[in-house]
């Protein structure tokens, strides 16, 4: 969605295999590797990124991944997919952005149940609220 927006997108996968979901037009940079791994990530653009976005299955990895962004890299706008609503809350308050997927759907479905306006997604990402 954002490379047809007209920015420039690098994806970074492992397996070279799960590139073939992309498709044949998404217009993104692919770069096969570890996003762990320093040389991956510089081979991939890190060092003049404007914006990371981790989101493999395993939150361990998406958040040492986020970290090394931040850290590292200096990169400014780093988000994360956390599973775990409790992490994830615990890494919001070391300025890690988390997006928590099933707090964000029961958050959504509450408002299309309730007619309640679709806020912020902060609004539906905050753990007090489950």
């Amino acid at each position: 969605m954002m490379a047809r927006r007209g920015h420039d997108v690098t994806v970074l996968e492992r397996d070279p295999q799960n590139l073939a979901r992309l498709g044949d037009d998404h217009g993104c940079t692919t770069v096969v590797g570890d996003g762990l791994d320093d040389e991956v990530l510089r081979d991939a653009g890190i060092e003049n990124c404007d914006a990371f976005v981790t989101c493999t299955r395993g939150d361990n990895t998406n958040l040492m991944a986020a970290q090394i962004a931040q850290k590292r890299y200096s990169v400014q706008m780093v988000c994360a997919k956390v599973n775990d609503p409790q992490r994830a809350h615990e890494y919001n308050k070391i300025g890690v952005f988390c997006i928590v997927p099933n707090l964000l759907t029961a958050g959504m479905m509450r408002c299309w149940l309730t007619g309640e306006e679709y806020g912020p997604i902060e609004s539906f990402n905050r753990l007090e609220d489950a």
